[in-house]
This record gives structure tokens, sequence and C-alpha cells, in this order.
């Protein structure tokens, strides 16, 4: 018997396996065998099929316009860049396979036991694994279900992998598409939008909602909004898809925009409509676990399940989708199974939207602390005034920080611009130990670096920004 099972080894599950085996524990982690693939891979989605090689394409296709549109402006001088798609493809495989092997090397160095197979939870301490057509139990004293998530298919557009396809598919293209069309203006839409924007596609958003990023601070939304309708990506907000079709020659889309109905014809159609959790089939239905009506296994905040000694992780609970989230609840449930007490502060995880420049953001935004009737106060900063954001070509955006009218904690930074991840990144340190603007405006920034946006407008939340006016701070 295993002390721990882990069901999926995505950044959740296999993180929380490699921190049960350091700490003593005798450790599994099952992995679905793939339906494409010849050799099971683990890593789960982010490693196989989404953050990873849609950043390797991001990257490959940012510096392809780089050399198409930007070189000249620092004097230099190239023909004219051609791509080679196979290229990049191989490029971003190569990514994959080194980061998927990694995984189980350190699976083997912490002594992690890997099973391959379809996993389905009996009971408290009871797994069923089929591999191959052979059954297989498996017993452990703790399980943790980690199995992630799959895109959301639509009835309206099908998905085919051919002409219709999902995230997965919109990474594995042969040739640019002339016309892409995108079902969903979310994090996952306008990454691939971007991806294939840069690389010479038409690009046509469709978003049902009316609103734009939503859970973005709402002056980087707008923003945000023009400068990717500038790298030519037709944004259709407020816009439903009624009908898609699919032959040899593309796919017919059928949208509603108000009252007006809108036909239009692409090569490809990714439907990027938002992530399901993965709990069909995976629990038996008289294991007493529960389960809510959009799939999602009920947990506590320390991911308890309501079973004693099943917990869940990641995608398949409460929470943001994100691979960070993940792993952070996966040490957390591996660190309370040992007798250790751990927490972990939901406030304080960050999103980033990896398109260009990037957006990221962490704690509360001015609309939702308005709602909360809270008093606080902001200060932001352009990197139009950050010497090294001109230096590097970069200076679209701002960093915004706020922070509570009396205390001064920060409360939330937000962030359009370059590096924005990495600058949020040190936003949460700072939250983390609970900073106020004061206090992270009196830290040390080297010079020049993009980070002196952030140290600027702490300062300006108290109006003592050096490099800007410190005009009255208004809430956009």
């Amino acid at each position: 018997m295993y002390d721990v099972v882990v069901i999926g080894s995505g950044p959740g599950g296999y993180v929380a396996a490699i921190r049960s085996s350091q700490l003593g524990l005798k450790t599994a982690c099952i992995e679905k065998e793939s339906d494409t693939e010849s050799k099971s891979q683990l890593g789960g989605t982010c490693l196989n099929k989404g953050c990873i090689p849609s950043k390797s394409l991001l990257d490959s296709s940012q510096e392809y316009i780089e050399a198409r549109k930007k070189l000249s402006s620092h004097g230099i001088k190239i023909n004219k860049p051609e791509l080679d798609l196979p290229k990049m493809m191989e490029r971003k495989n190569d990514i994959v396979s080194q980061l998927t092997s990694g995984v189980s090397g350190l699976f083997k160095a912490n002594k992690v036991d890997s099973i391959f197979g379809v996993a389905k939870v009996k009971k408290a301490n009871t797994i069923e694994v089929t591999h191959n057509g052979k059954l297989e139990i498996v017993e452990a004293e703790h399980i943790i279900i980690a199995t992630g998530s799959s895109p959301v298919d639509i009835p309206v557009a099908s998905i085919n992998q051919e002409h219709i396809v999902d995230s997965s598919g919109a990474l594995e293209f042969d040739t640019v598409p002339n016309k892409l069309g995108i079902v969903g203006a979310g994090i996952i839409g306008l990454e691939l939008g971007s991806v294939w924007a840069r690389l010479g596609s038409e690009v046509t958003i469709i978003e049902v909602m009316e609103e734009f990023l939503p859970k973005a601070d709402k002056r980087i939304a707008r923003d945000v909004l023009r400068t990717l309708k500038a790298q030519g990506l037709n944004i259709c907000l407020d816009s439903e898809v009624i009908e898609a079709s699919s032959d040899s020659e593309g796919v017919k889309i059928r949208y509603k925009h108000e009252d007006d109905s809108i036909d239009i014809q692409v090569d490809k159609l990714i439907v990027a409509a938002g992530r399901k959790p993965n709990t069909l089939d995976i629990i038996e239905k008289d294991c007493d676990l529960l389960i809510d009506e959009n799939g999602f296994i009920s947990v506590n905040d320390r991911c308890e399940t309501s079973v004693k000694n099943i917990y869940a992780i990641g995608d398949v609970v409460r929470g943001p989708m994100l691979a960070h989230k993940a792993s952070e609840e996966g040490i957390m449930v591996a660190e309370n199974i040992a007798g250790k007490e751990t927490d972990l502060n939901y406030q304080l995880i960050p999103s980033v939207i990896y398109i260009h420049p990037e957006v990221a953001w962490v704690g509360k935004s001015e609309e939702e602390l308005k709602k909360e009737k809270a008093d606080f106060k902001s200060g932001t900063f352009p990197f139009a005034a950050n010497g090294r954001a001109l230096t590097s070509g970069e200076s679209t955006g701002f960093v915004k920080v706020i922070a509570d009218k009396e205390t001064d904690e920060i409360l939330g930074v937000h962030v359009f611009g370059p590096s924005a991840a990495d600058l949020v990144q040190q936003a949460v340190i700072a939250m983390k130990f609970g900073s106020t603007a004061k206090e992270l405006g009196n830290t040390v920034f080297s010079h020049p670096t993009v980070s002196e946006a952030l140290h600027e407008a702490a300062l300006a939340v108290n109006k003592e920004a050096i490099h800007i006016a410190n005009r009255k701070n208004k809430a956009d």
C-alpha cells in the first residue's frame, strides 16, 4: 500500500507527488494513457498541449514579428524574413519533449512510482487502474485527484480537429491559415490569436460577453483591446456563434451581434470557449464524493473533499484554472498529509496573459474595491517614462498599485507592459509579507530596469513619484 497516490501528472499532480515523496511518504502517480501518442507522457495538458507549447509559439512568433517590423528601428537592416513553420513547430516539440522527460527524471530521482492507465476511485483507499485491457487495484492511505481540465465543446461548432479545432489542435497547424476564426476572447483565445496573427493570419475573435477581460483592471482592458486591434486582431464583443459548418473549403460561420446576423468564411476555427474539469467517470458513484453541477469537486480551503483522506487540487476544484495555483495546492496537500500545518493564500494568486505586451495582475482591482465600498488610493506609472522600456522599444502600458487608504497596505497590482508577469511576481512577494506602498517605494530598485516602473507606481500612491508629475491620483 502506498501512503499517497496522485491521479494526474500535470503541474498539480507531479508537484504533489514529488513533495509527498520528499516528505518521506511512499508515493505513486497515475497518468492516463494517451489517446494519440505512441507513448503516454507525464506533465499533463500544461506541458504537453497547453502552457509550454503555446508559450513557445508565442515567443517564436514574436521573434518573427520583431524581425519583420522592429529591427530596423534599432539600426539593423536584414533581408525580408521568411517563415519556416515546420522548424518553429519542431522547436516547440523539442521543448515539450525536454520538459516531459524532465518530469520522468524527477520522479526517478525522488522515488515516485509512475503508473500508466485509466484510474477510477472506488472508495477512500482504493483505486482501480485499467491498462491495456488489464485491471489493477492500487491501494493508498491518501488519494490526491489532480486530473485537470479539457476544452469545452459547443454544439454549434463541433470540434473535428481538422477545420474546427480546440486549443490543442490550434498548436499543430501545418500551414498558416489565411483567415482564422476564434470563439472566445479569454486568455487562450487571445494568446492563440496573437500567435497566428503575427504569422500572417487574418484573425476574427467572436466573444459572447459584452465586456472585454472582465477580471482585469478596466483601464488595462481598454488599452489591451485597443492594442490588439492595432496588431490586426478583429475582436467582436457581444457576439454569439449560432452556426458553424465545415467542408473542404474551410468553415462557414454565422454569428449574431445585437439584431444582426453576420456570415464569415475562415480556413480554420478555434473553439476556445473555456475549459471543464476532468471529473467524469473517475469516481465511483457510491463513493460519496461531492461534485457540483459544473463537475467541480467540492473541497475546503485545504483541498480536503467530503471523503476522509481524499483530496482534490487544480482545475477540478474551485478557483482559477492556473498551473501555478494547482502546483501550490499540491504542495499544501502533501505537507498537510505529512503533518505540517500549511495554508495557501488564494488572494495572492497572480494571473497572466502572455500576449505582447504582457498583462498581469494580483490582488484586488479598483472595480472590486468599489463594490466592497472600501477606501483605497492608487498610483500609476507609464512605461513611456521608464528608461529601460524606452531603450528596448517596449514603452506601451503602465503599472498600477492600489493600497488601503488608511493603512497604506498594498491591495492589488496591475500591469500592462514589458515583463508584466515578472513585475507582478515582485508585487506578490511584497504583498505576501504585508508591504505598504510606502515600504515598496522605499525599496532600492536597480537602474535601469523595467522594475522601476513598479517602484514609481508605489511612490505615486502617496504622490511621491520622482519621474512623473505627482498630480492627484483619481480612479479610472
